[in-house]
């Protein structure tokens, strides 16, 4: 199997995990959010420890990049928290697609922060997606747009934590990167949770130990499949999440998107799909000035 297949693999594997996340805390029920988010980082926390461990690598990572990892792992806090109330007050897959607006906001924050400039054709992609998402809102300015609005909000601090990801990769183990983020999600979350925490029947606390477990698989899924494949190759196959969402929806809540939501659906991914297109394009290119100056 070639890098590149390996990496869509593991994507589709990641894109799955998630997907099941979830699932499993929406149907884990009427829990505060706080909850739910602690239980789901408590059990990535502790699978990843083991893992670091194992590894022989430093548990908080190296001195000097503790700002980078604090702030990544706030970022990622805040976003989990947005995204959990989405999943709770929303059709699971708009809860999804709407979360899937952060590959397009990362291009802003690294055009921004990063100085990486961005091309036309991102530009072009960010605004029909942006389209797509008002048709998965369906705005009416009313109280019933507000899941959906932390929805956007989640993607946002999503990309945050993701521009600072790609300033980590190279810095820390992505073994470490996630425990980090994990253990400082739990820790935050922890005084919320005994100050808000509802009891839990056995069917409940089975449901958010299956969602960090499938939280975990997500995470590393991901994290492993870009270090096969650049992700400008393989990240249009992570829109599989709302196929999969979408499919739970239906099957374990009987919640069918609307007609509206689905044209979104199909609009943000054609957006991705063109980014795609034009990044192989372009990796091409480049490939062949190269080996035409080698030869030169």
């Amino acid at each position: 199997m070639s890098n590149r297949n390996k990496g869509i693999l593991l994507l589709l594997i990641s894109a799955l995990g998630f997907s099941f996340m979830g699932a499993f805390v929406k149907l884990s029920g009427d829990l505060p959010t706080m909850q739910k988010a602690f239980f789901r980082n408590i059990v990535a926390a502790i699978i990843t420890l083991g893992i670091v461990l194992r590894h022989k690598e430093r548990i908080f990572g190296k001195k000097g990049n503790q700002k980078l990892l604090l702030s990544r792992s706030v970022l990622g806090a805040i976003g989990i928290i947005l995204n959990f109330y989405a999943i709770d007050h929303l059709v699971l897959s708009d809860a999804e697609m709407l979360n899937k607006l952060s590959p397009f906001i990362l291009i802003i924050f690294c055009a921004i922060f990063l100085k990486e400039k961005a091309q036309r054709f991102q530009i072009i992609a960010i605004l029909v997606a942006f389209i797509g998402a008002l048709f998965i809102i369906q705005p009416q300015f009313s109280v019933d747009i507000f899941p959906y609005i932390v929805g956007v909000l989640g993607a946002v601090f999503a990309a945050g934590a993701y521009t600072l990801l790609r300033v980590l990769g190279s810095r820390e183990k992505h073994y470490t990167v996630v425990f980090y983020f994990s253990f400082f999600t739990t820790v935050l979350l922890l005084p919320f949770t005994i100050f808000m925490y509802e009891p839990m029947s056995w069917q409940q606390w089975v449901l958010l130990i299956l969602a960090g477990a499938f939280a975990t698989v997500g995470q590393f899924g991901i994290t492993l499949a870009y270090k096969f494949a650049p992700a400008n190759e393989i990240s249009i196959f992570f829109y599989s999440t709302v196929v999969y969402s979408a499919l739970l929806s239906i099957v374990l809540f009987g919640q069918i998107p609307t007609l509206l939501s689905v044209i979104g659906y199909v609009i943000i991914f054609s957006a991705s799909l063109y980014m795609f297109l034009k990044n192989n394009r372009l990796d091409k290119q480049e490939t062949e000035q190269e080996e035409q100056l080698k030869t030169s």
